[in-house]
């Protein structure tokens, strides 16, 4: 079982990889774990799963010692109650900015700072400083000759989008109208973006059964059943871009246009109360799925379809000492000590992991150990298969033979190079299946 998942994870970490046309899927990171791993062991397992992009909440000086030299682009986190102080003070600004950016670049790719978490439905008796926080860090950045590699920006809820459907006539909410007027204009002068948080499973949950749930899944809908917008008669084939795209629309009647839109969360939970019948192992599976698959394709929403929609996805871990309902602590893609939750795809409809139509690459049960351990140092040296993840401590280390470790570095090879000639030998040590490898 441990070999499954192990499989099933580093299929999810294929499926990480930022698209060559600029796409990516990141991951955010929460703490509220109760057996939170060490922050090595957290970067080891990001690295093995070769998650590209990372969102961090706050700028945890362990996890941004543990990123260097790693590459991972970093989004840290101005915590809600670090917002006031920093608008308050440039002086508070440019020390923050000191303490938890400069003293980590180069080696920590840090290129985004992610201005409190939807700080205008959270927190609203900070934002009438929100933006001169913004400014007052950009200014930091200047000072730091940083503010071309660190954009700054501040993830907004959809709740502050009243009527987000149809999404042509989607607007802000008025009372919000001059905070975010200022926000857009600060995006807009700095070559940023807006961070969104878009969640089609709060759509969906709170929609009192008007969208039917494969639209928040990224299901395919019936003819009859089209999500079209009547005004402009565009379709709707995902209750996510129609949330994006309602963002659009929102900016767009403030006379601001194209900002770009990164979603900064979205997700689904695998598991909730008894009153919460949605959140289920299958429908996170395939939301995460479908929503990878989405992102992979490189195009944006109906209304802005040249500019692609990079999402972060909540999250890594399951946050289990996160108040509230069942579903709220269940959210993470993985445990913690690196196995996947549920089989998650390639982006292909022919790669996906507990599917019969799968194919790992894996040793042969009567190969030599002394050809196998020749095998995994080809894979892991010049066929460069990503084997961190069988180092000790590491969360595929276990079970510790020769045999499973063998059939991580090969399936990490296969699954990368197949599609350009690589095969499954490894001296002849090697066979491929489409049977699960438990």
């Amino acid at each position: 079982m441990i070999l499954e998942r192990c499989l099933g994870s580093m299929l999810l970490a294929l499926s990480m990889l930022s698209n060559v046309l600029g796409a990516f899927v990141g991951v955010n990171i929460g703490t509220d774990v109760s057996s939170m791993p060490p922050a090595s062991d957290v970067v080891a397992i990001v690295k093995a799963h070769q998650i590209t992009h990372i969102r961090l909440y706050d700028a945890d000086p362990h996890m941004l010692k543990a990123l260097a030299g790693s590459g991972i682009e970093v989004t840290v986190g101005v915590t809600n109650e670090e917002v006031l102080g920093i608008g308050e003070s440039a002086s508070a600004a440019a020390a923050w900015i000191n303490k938890n950016v400069a003293a980590y670049m180069p080696s920590t790719n840090i290129t985004a700072i992610a201005v409190g978490s939807e700080v205008l439905t959270s927190v609203p008796h900070s934002a009438p400083v929100l933006v001169t926080a913004m400014n007052n860090l950009h200014k930091a950045l200047v000072a730091a000759d940083l503010n071309f590699q660190v954009k700054v920006s501040t993830p907004q809820s959809m709740d502050i989008i009243p009527k987000p459907f149809p999404p042509s006539t989607a607007t802000f909410n008025s009372s919000w109208n001059s905070t975010i007027y200022q926000l857009l204009q600060f995006l807009k002068n700095t070559n940023s973006y807006y961070m969104l948080n878009a969640y089609p499973y709060y759509g969906y949950t709170n929609g009192n059964g008007i969208f039917p749930i494969d639209y928040a899944l990224f299901k395919p809908l019936p003819s009859v059943k089209q999500i079209v917008d009547p005004n402009t008669l565009f379709h709707y084939n995902s209750m996510f871009d129609a949330m994006v795209d309602a963002t659009y629309y929102s900016m767009d009647a403030l006379n601001f246009s194209v900002i770009p839109i990164v979603v900064t969360e979205t997700g689904w939970p695998w598991q909730g109360g008894s009153n919460e019948p949605d959140a289920t192992v299958e429908n996170a599976e395939t939301f995460i799925n479908k929503l990878i698959q989405r992102v992979s394709n490189n195009s944006g929403p109906p209304s802005q379809p040249t500019i692609p929609i990079n999402a972060y996805i909540y999250e890594l871990f399951n946050e289990d000492k996160r108040p509230g309902p069942i579903s709220e602590k269940n959210w993470g893609l993985l445990f913690t000590n690196g196995t996947a939750v549920f089989p998650l795809s390639l982006g292909g409809p022919s790669q996906i992991t507990g599917n019969s139509t799968a194919v790992f690459c894996v040793a042969k049960d009567d190969a030599s150990e002394d050809k196998l351990r020749d095998g995994i140092n080809w894979a892991c040296g010049q066929g460069q298969a990503n084997c961190s993840a069988i180092q000790s401590g590491q969360p595929c280390y276990l079970p510790n033979n020769i045999k499973n470790h063998a059939s991580y570095a090969y399936n990490d090879y296969y699954q990368k190079m197949h599609t350009v000639g690589g095969t499954c030998d490894f001296d002849g040590t090697a066979t491929t299946t489409t049977i699960d490898p438990n």
